[in-house]
């Protein structure tokens, strides 16, 4: 199914020569995925203490698109440059979940949101990113299907997050983005678990 992810090639490209002036200033994959979670984490705060200031909502798109573009350095300047390890692995993914959990559960505090659904939509998150994960343990390849990956997560949000700073507070509204962002959440996990293992039959 189509997903955000699937630009990921070609913001990849825009992103190359940047990526290779870091490389050969000696910036390192691990270093740039501890300042992509550092930036989230400050940005999940700003949300949590100040919840619904204009400031940390108009803010929270720029900093979802430059934790993408660092997301996708880091990845390049592993498989690119000769620094992909075990640790950069672990940091990673547990760097994705913890963003996710930092930036997106700080929307549960806002009168007008559900806090149930939001928090459902995060877990949902988690899970979704373990399946990926667990399809290589069973022996597939992680697994990035959609319709409701990270980047359309994070789409979903920093809408929200510009909507919400210019004063949109219905709550149906947010009612049905978040609800129907849950729900393409769990089909998301549905997707990936069953691609792991029709791509485990066809080897």
């Amino acid at each position: 199914m189509p997903t955000i992810y699937q630009l990921k090639s070609r913001f990849q490209d825009l992103l190359r020569p940047l990526c290779q002036r870091l490389a050969a200033n000696g910036v390192t994959a691990n270093q740039v995925t501890l300042t992509a979670l550092g930036l989230s984490v400050l940005e999940g705060l700003a949300l949590w203490l100040f919840p619904g200031a204009f400031l940390p909502l108009f803010l929270l798109p720029v900093v979802l698109f430059a934790r993408m573009g660092l997301n996708a350095i880091d990845g390049m300047l592993a498989r690119e440059h000769d620094q992909q390890s075990d640790l950069g692995a672990i940091l990673n993914e547990l760097g994705d979940v913890l963003s996710d959990a930092a930036l997106y559960l700080p929307f549960a505090l806002l009168p007008f949101v559900s806090a149930e659904v939001v928090v459902g939509l995060v877990v949902l998150a988690v899970i979704g990113e373990m399946t990926g994960v667990i399809s290589v343990q069973i022996g597939a390849s992680r697994r990035y299907d959609g319709p409701f990956g990270k980047s359309d997560r994070a789409a979903l949000f920093g809408l929200c997050g510009f909507l919400m700073a210019f004063g949109v507070t219905s709550q149906l509204l947010y009612l049905i983005l978040f609800g129907a962002g849950a729900l393409l959440s769990a089909v998301t996990i549905w997707n990936r678990a069953r691609a792991a293992l029709k791509e485990l039959a066809s080897q």
